[in-house]
Order: C-alpha cells, then sequence, then structure tokens
C-alpha cells in the first residue's frame, strides 16, 4: 500500500522534457501570430507606389484620408460595445450582489468641512446658510438701575484707607469730629 516515490533525476527529466515542449508550443504560436500579422498587413495596407503627378498625388491624399475616416468610425464602434458590455457587466454584479442578499459597504474617507459648507452641499447653492451664532443673537440693552450708580458713586475703599492714613487723615479724622 505504499507508494513509491519518484527520484529526483526522473522528476528532473520529466519537468526539462514539459518544459522544452511548452517552450516549442510557445514559440510556435509566436510564429503564426506573426504570420497572422503579415496577412493582415497586406491585405488591409497594399505597398505604396507613389504618384509622378500633382492630381494623382492628391487623388492617393484623398484615398488614405477616406481611410482614416473608416478605420475611426470602425474605433468608435468597437469603444462604444465595449462601453456597453462593461455597462452591462457592472449591472450584473449589482443584480448578482442584489441577489446574494451580501453588501460590500465602500470605505469612507474623512472629509474636513465646515458646518456652512456642508450645510450648502446638501441644500444645493441656491440657499446661503449662514451659521454665525453670534449674528442670530439678539441684541440686548443694558438698563443701569439707580443702586449700582450709588455703589458707584461710592468709590473705591482703597482710597479712604489711602486718605484717613497719615497725618493727613487723622487730622481730618479729629477735625470732622469737632
Amino acid at each position: 500500500m505504499s507508494e513509491k516515490k519518484m527520484s529526483s533525476s526522473r522528476r528532473h527529466h520529466l519537468k526539462s522534457l514539459m518544459l522544452s515542449i511548452a517552450k516549442g508550443l510557445l514559440e510556435e504560436e509566436e510564429r503564426e501570430r506573426e504570420e497572422e500579422k503579415g496577412q493582415y498587413m497586406t491585405e488591409s495596407c497594399p505597398p505604396l507606389s507613389m504618384p509622378r503627378t500633382m492630381p494623382e498625388l492628391q487623388d492617393l491624399c484623398k484615398e488614405i484620408h477616406h481611410k482614416i475616416d473608416v478605420t475611426d468610425e470602425e474605433r468608435y464602434d468597437l469603444e462604444m460595445k465595449i462601453n456597453k458590455a462593461n455597462k452591462e457587466i457592472d449591472d450584473l454584479k449589482i443584480k448578482v450582489q442584489d441577489l446574494m442578499g451580501k453588501f460590500k459597504k465602500p470605505v469612507l474617507k474623512k472629509v474636513r468641512m465646515s458646518a456652512d459648507a456642508m450645510l450648502k452641499a446638501l441644500l444645493g447653492s441656491k440657499h446661503t446658510v449662514n451659521l454665525e451664532l453670534r449674528a442670530n443673537l439678539k441684541q440686548v440693552k443694558k438698563e443701569v438701575k439707580e443702586e449700582d450708580k450709588d455703589l458707584r458713586d461710592v468709590g473705591d475703599w482703597r482710597k479712604n484707607i489711602e486718605d484717613k492714613s497719615g497725618m493727613d487723615g487723622r487730622k481730618k479724622m479729629f477735625e470732622a469730629e469737632v
């Protein structure tokens, strides 16, 4: 029941045979491609014979321009077919995801926006919203009460102490008593 292991020399020999066969196949494919390319070029691009007179040269230019227009039209048609096929593929991918019920959440990028810019983006450029909070506040006038005026008129307590300190202050105290 034990399987025989292949010797390393046998394995190396088989590997080199496989590589040589693959190399031959690749060379053959490359040669076929070159032949197909040469056939296509001879069919679509005949050898160019330079005309010697001006009207023949003008005819040649017109013919070349016509061929350029035809190839551009073909290229445009192929591009449109490819774009249409890509859109269909994307639609089918979305349908497959819907049927499977699994959705890939896209990775969101952090975007730094002010609140004004965010509201402008959400509401559109027609709506201009200004979020300056101070502009929306009401203006309130301060009412000055008479009690506050009296307290201000009394003055600073430091001045009273400075006036009473020293000889002048004591003299004033005695004069006030008399």
